[in-house]
């Protein structure tokens, strides 16, 4: 098994991922990309995710329903940015929250805060059990939490 952490980008837009995947390699982070939630499942048994961006609409199994599954930090991007989806984000203990399209600094700095709330709640854990249990701590919050891509 691969011990490197690993920044998973989860999307079913190509484009976003390939961005994406460009911007978080470019910083110097091991970084997987997947065009669903299945896919990243299916890589999981594998690798070890530090973190997820993970689109929050998808078609198969929604960002909410792969968190579901998860103990691994959550930061959700959408360009669906309504009311429901908010609130729903804002319940679902991510440690952070992104409107497409995002700036390249504000997913760095949302990634390395994911990875610190990573490597604080999950210490005691193998690598196994970081990406796969299914509820991590709840994080403190965050004042620069759903700080967006807009400025």
């Amino acid at each position: 098994m691969n011990d490197v952490p690993v920044i998973a980008i989860v999307d079913d837009d190509d484009s976003v991922r390939r961005s994406l995947l460009r911007v978080v390699r470019s910083a110097g982070y091991v970084a997987e990309s997947f065009e669903s939630a299945r896919k990243f499942l299916d890589w999981l048994p594998q690798g070890r995710a530090a973190c997820l961006l993970l689109d929050v609409h998808m078609s198969e199994m929604s960002g909410f329903d792969l968190q579901d599954r998860l103990a691994v930090p959550i930061i959700f991007i959408t360009a669906h940015d309504d009311a429901k989806t908010q609130e729903r984000i804002a319940k679902s203990g991510a440690v952070g929250h992104l409107r497409k399209p995002c700036e390249e600094q504000t997913v760095l700095d949302a990634i390395h805060r994911a990875v610190r709330v990573g490597e604080n709640s999950l210490a005691g854990l193998d690598g196994a059990a970081r990406s796969r249990t299914r509820h991590a701590p709840t994080p403190e919050p965050d004042p620069h939490r759903d700080d967006g891509c807009e400025a």
